[in-house]
């Protein structure tokens, strides 16, 4: 992946100069880090331990929960690391993994939220042929698609990233390296092979987009003619926070990879980069067990379990 450029490292955006605001940025961010560890690790032993939870929606989750972890490691630490240190740089390698796996995990988790709504859609307005239609293979392939479709994704816009030859500097105007942040580095025209994948691979984001808000709608139509009013209450209270959790997401991400350059401002970006990259992996086990009464259960259990064990 050598571009030919005369740096073998890039500086990223510090939050501040002061030595207490860098201090504060490290204290946030290590706290939020634990807090999406803590919750996110719950669930995977949750669902893993618990035999009631070996279930086609909590494989979706536990699959989540993976991604969640995998997408706020990418980012968060290196950040924390050079807030902690006062210092800025990455190496071009590190830059290069980060940006691959951001791309993967992100992307991946897209694909398996799509799975997600369609798995409610069936569970709720096609529930006789629910075990039929979402039984263990199928789950199993539509996940293992999801991580492959990732993957290849990644693959090949972090290939085409860094082939491009940068003369315009070294500083990526992110806590942590990103694509659009890249090619503002490149040199002429030699970034629109890539913007020409980011639009692509935008255009089926959006169609999956529209998937998901499809099958919900669907999804509340039913909820709607449920005899119980607790019932579709339930389900519909359920259904809305993932739709606005997975709307956050990708309208965030939208616009920091397909706003024109002139709309940036350094403020606004690093608002809008910290709300699709740090809030969804800390919010989404909250989201996903707010209202699910299996789950909660199964997390009383285990904290229950571990306390008897440290008594």
């Amino acid at each position: 992946m050598s571009n030919g450029s005369s740096f073998n490292e890039f500086l990223l955006l510090a939050f501040t100069d002061t030595r207490e605001l860098q201090l504060l940025h490290f204290s946030l961010f290590l706290g939020t880090y634990l807090a999406a560890l803590l919750g996110n690790g719950l669930i995977i032993t949750a669902v893993t331990c618990d035999h009631h939870l070996h279930t086609p929606m909590y494989f979706f989750l536990l699959n989540l929960s993976v991604l969640d972890l995998g997408t706020i490691s990418t980012t968060v630490p290196k950040s924390m690391v050079n807030s902690l240190w006062d210092t800025r740089d990455i190496s071009y390698l590190g830059c290069a993994t980060q940006v691959f796996f951001f791309i993967f995990l992100c992307s991946t988790e897209y694909y398996l939220l799509t799975v997600m709504a369609y798995d409610h859609y069936v569970a709720i307005c096609k529930p006789l042929h629910y075990n039929i239609i979402m039984g263990s293979r199928a789950c199993v392939k539509t996940a293992a698609a999801a991580w492959a479709s990732g993957f290849l994704n990644a693959l090949l816009h972090t290939a085409n990233t860094f082939s491009i030859p940068l003369c315009q500097g070294n500083t990526v105007d992110r806590f942590f390296c990103e694509i659009p942040q890249i090619l503002r580095l490149s040199c002429s025209d030699s970034y629109l092979t890539e913007v020409g994948l980011i639009v692509i691979t935008a255009c089926l984001g959006l169609g999956c987009f529209v998937f998901i808000v499809v099958s919900y709608v669907q999804v509340f139509t039913a909820v709607l003619r449920m005899p119980s009013e607790q019932g579709w209450h339930k389900a519909f209270s359920m259904c809305l926070l993932h739709l606005s959790a997975v709307s956050l997401f990708v309208s965030t991400i939208f616009f920091a990879y397909l706003k024109p350059p002139s709309l940036s401002s350094p403020a606004p970006d690093l608002v809008v980069a910290v709300l699709y990259s740090v809030v969804p992996p800390t919010v989404n086990p909250l989201i996903y067990s707010m209202r699910n009464k299996e789950l909660k259960d199964a997390l009383r259990k285990l904290i229950q379990w571990v306390q008897g064990q440290h008594q």
